[in-house]
């Protein structure tokens, strides 16, 4: 087991310090972070909390999950690593998305020539070929 915890269900007005505090009570809070929305600025209502050891974890797992804070029940568990999520429109591989990939180009990528391709390049832009747009 780690000592990085997921800590789910957070109320939005949830903040570092205030879970920090409602962890410390285990053992030694190395970190605890609420992950927030870069674009608003709000809370995400999830975080993680890292213990100083794994028995420290262990603990405030059963003593945290199902536990209310700020009026709600927060889910707390293992964290796990995050897993790959294939890349932009593209999906995996085709070239990822608006950016495109190593050689595939332009809105969607792909070895077919990108947005609106000719379908035979797969160097293309947004109009395909080897030209595109």
């Amino acid at each position: 087991m780690g000592n990085k915890l997921y800590v789910g269900n957070l109320a939005y007005s949830i903040r570092d310090e205030e879970l920090n505090e409602a962890f410390s009570q285990f053992g030694n809070v190395t970190s605890a972070k609420v992950m927030m929305d870069r674009d608003t600025g709000r809370s995400k209502g999830f975080g993680f909390v890292e213990m100083g050891s794994d028995a420290e974890a262990q603990s405030a797992i059963n003593g945290m999950n199902g536990h209310p804070l700020a009026g709600r029940a927060i889910v707390v568990n293992e964290a796990r690593p995050r897993e790959e999520r294939p890349g932009g429109f593209g999906g995996p591989r085709g070239g990822g998305g608006f950016g495109g990939g190593r050689r595939e180009g332009g809105f969607g990528g792909g070895g077919r020539g990108g947005y609106g391709g000719a379908g035979g390049g797969g160097r293309g832009g947004f109009g395909g070929g080897r030209g595109g747009y």
